[in-house]
């Protein structure tokens, strides 16, 4: 499970965190997030995420 960061503004969504304030528990890979689920700093979408190596 990787690291994703926003394009828009540079939030990093770590899957062992997860997200608690959207209901993501932690362990939640990134591609298992629900297609609902926006960036909780701009409010972006799943596709202007990408992948941190």
């Amino acid at each position: 499970m990787g690291k994703y960061v926003c394009d828009l503004c540079g939030y990093v969504y770590d899957p062992e965190l997860g997200d608690p304030d959207q209901g993501v528990e932690p362990g939640t890979a990134f591609e298992d997030l629900p297609e609902e689920w926006l960036c909780p700093l701009c409010g972006a979408t799943v596709e202007d995420f990408s992948p941190i190596d």
